[in-house]
């Protein structure tokens, strides 16, 4: 296995297992948020007992997201120095601004919210955890709008053969990243919604702290569906975008293989890429997939076989991480309607409360096939049309990288151990 290869594999290992805490930082501070301005307009201390038990969860996972993220950092120059020395002056700004900024807002305050009870008075101690979720989601936004210049590269200029940052504007409001944003976002507030409903239905079949868990359930429930169905409509809105500015991805998405119009998609589908052709192609719905990609039954969709063999992305892996996705999407908001109707007796849906501890992994699940399909899908390509995966990688010998894959494998095996104890145990703990 070559070194490009290599540093893939290990790149997707540390920012996959990264990325475990992120969404959880992201939808569980906008939660501990509005508990905690529900404990100061009302006065009830249950409220106050709420936030500093989920409190204790969200810096257990805190603490350790910051930890894998720093390796993140590191590989850009270790592993990626030839891309880090092509697109640095754009996408090292992004990166600059958020570390200076929104990182540092965010340490900061998360610092005297979790010190100052009792220190600083209730509504300054209530702005501090606001300004941690407005942190740490304007972290995601920068770092995510970088990533977007991988997928479509807008406001740059070429000299000297590099892209030099010339519309900072035009970076920031990459419809690209825009869409990218919305979905990411949306999808970790539904994780964040999905932790407190599973640990919550734990306590309340133990019947356990019945006031406390039972309002932080109706809270989590609320909270899941509205964003499980923002997340359904940000997830439709970027397939478009993807189809706009991606159309190889947007096919391999699909196992589209024939340019068309009227194009239909087909509920039973397998590739054969080998082939340039799918093994199984059943059970169409006319016109869906133009509709769904152009909101025109009559639009034209490209095909894998007007693509050069070249430029096409891997179509197995994005075509089966897709699917996944948007099943597990689909589920979501039936999930959440079902738990809305149910939160003001869901203590006596026994079954339930026993079932749903065992889905929290699935809203991870499902963020980590939708960056599947936007890395790989994204291939040859490391910034889209401009550089090549194969030309980015650093000249190092393939040796080194397996060495640290075992060692960041190992380590990050540790931690992640230590998160899943960590958490349980304080989780059923309860708020003691």
């Amino acid at each position: 296995m070559d070194v490009v290869m290599l540093s893939r594999i290990q790149f997707a290992v540390t920012v996959f297992f990264h990325f475990i805490f992120v969404p959880l930082t992201l939808g569980l501070s906008v939660l501990l948020a509005i508990m905690e301005t529900m404990y100061v307009r009302t006065g009830n201390e249950m409220y106050k007992r709420m936030v500093k038990f989920w409190g204790k969860l969200f810096i257990i996972n805190f603490t350790l997201g910051v930890v894998t993220g720093i390796t993140l950092e590191f590989q850009f120059g270790t592993n990626w120095s030839r891309y880090s020395e092509y697109v640095g002056d754009i996408f090292g700004s992004l990166l600059a601004i958020e570390a200076s900024t929104s990182f540092f807002l965010e340490s900061t305050f998360i610092a005297v919210w979790f010190f100052g009870w009792e220190k600083v008075s209730k509504r300054v101690h209530c702005m501090c955890i606001w300004l941690v979720a407005l942190a740490s989601n304007m972290s995601a936004f920068w770092i995510i709008m970088a990533n977007a210049f991988m997928q479509n590269p807008v406001g740059y200029k070429m000299v000297d053969g590099k892209p030099q940052l010339a519309d900072f504007f035009a970076v920031i409001t990459n419809p690209y990243g825009i869409g990218e944003f919305a979905h990411t976002v949306s999808s970790s507030w539904m994780v964040g919604g999905l932790f407190v409903i599973g640990i919550s239905a734990w306590h309340l079949v133990r019947k356990n702290e019945m006031e406390l868990f039972k309002s932080s359930f109706k809270i989590a429930s609320i909270f899941f569906l509205i964003f499980s169905l923002t997340t359904a409509a940000a997830g439709h809105h970027q397939g478009q975008i993807a189809a706009k500015y991606q159309p190889a991805k947007l096919a391999a998405m699909e196992s589209h293989w024939e340019t068309g119009t009227n194009v239909p998609m087909y509920l039973l589908t397998w590739p054969n890429a080998e082939n340039t052709g799918n093994a199984i192609q059943a059970l169409p719905i006319p016109g869906a997939l133009s509709i769904l990609a152009y909101n025109n039954p009559n639009a034209e969709v490209i095909g894998l076989n007007d693509i050069p063999a070249e430029d096409r992305p891997p179509v197995l892996p994005t075509f089966i991480s897709f699917r996944l996705m948007v099943a597990l999407g689909s589920f979501f908001p039936l999930l959440g309607i079902a738990l809305f109707v149910w939160r003001k007796k869901i203590e006596e849906k026994t079954f339930v409360l026993k079932v749903l501890p065992w889905l929290i992994p699935l809203p991870y699940i499902a963020i980590m096939l939708g960056w599947t399909v936007t890395e790989v899908g994204r291939q040859p390509w490391i910034v889209h049309k401009l550089l090549r995966t194969s030309e980015a990688a650093s000249p190092i010998e393939a040796s080194m990288v397996v060495w640290s894959i075992v060692a960041f494998t190992v380590i990050y095996t540790f931690l992640g151990l230590l998160d899943i104890y960590l958490l349980r145990k304080y989780a059923m703990k309860g708020p003691k």
